[in-house]
């Protein structure tokens, strides 16, 4: 019973974390998006460091609806897997007091943690794509922090 409450617990960090991001992200698109697009356009990296920018500048995207999809595709996605992880630390608590198998509740719960993980998994390898460790490294960071979050709450419920 105990592991089954830290795994709740665990389940219920990833969701509160991702929960007030997909609510800012809901009521103040701007903020997120705009470093979206200045990702997707390198920007930073086209002031900041041209010579590596003329090599690979051929991968930016400056069409603003493109953009714009990606980032709503982005937020659908997070708010796809916060209600995952809801639905996750649901089943988990309901397993503490036996009105369902554990089972059940570690697959959805690992399923959630997996779109969780995928989120941040996804965000460095198309800002690797995009070269945003040049004028972005704090997003960078981030994203693989929360990579290696979503990792070990894998690991921890799969015990």
């Amino acid at each position: 019973m105990i592991l089954l409450l830290a795994q709740t617990v665990c389940v219920g960090f990833l969701a509160l974390w991702l929960t007030s991001g997909v609510r800012d992200n809901l009521l103040y698109p701007a903020v997120n998006e705009m470093f979206t697009a200045e990702v997707m356009d390198m920007a930073r990296m086209r002031a900041e460091y041209p010579e590596a920018y003329a090599l690979v500048a051929h991968r930016r995207i400056t069409n603003p609806t493109l953009k714009t999809t990606a980032f709503r595709l982005v937020v659908a996605w997070e708010l796809a897997a916060t209600v995952t992880l809801w639905v996750g630390v649901l089943l988990l608590a309901l397993a503490i007091f036996g009105w369902i198998g554990p089972d059940t509740a570690r697959g959805v719960a690992m399923l959630a943690a997996l779109m969780f993980t995928n989120t941040w998994a996804m965000f460095l390898i198309v800002g690797n794509h995009f070269c945003y460790w040049f004028g972005h490294e704090g997003a960078q960071n981030t994203h693989f922090q929360m990579t290696l979050w979503g990792l070990g709450t894998l690991i921890f419920l799969s015990i």
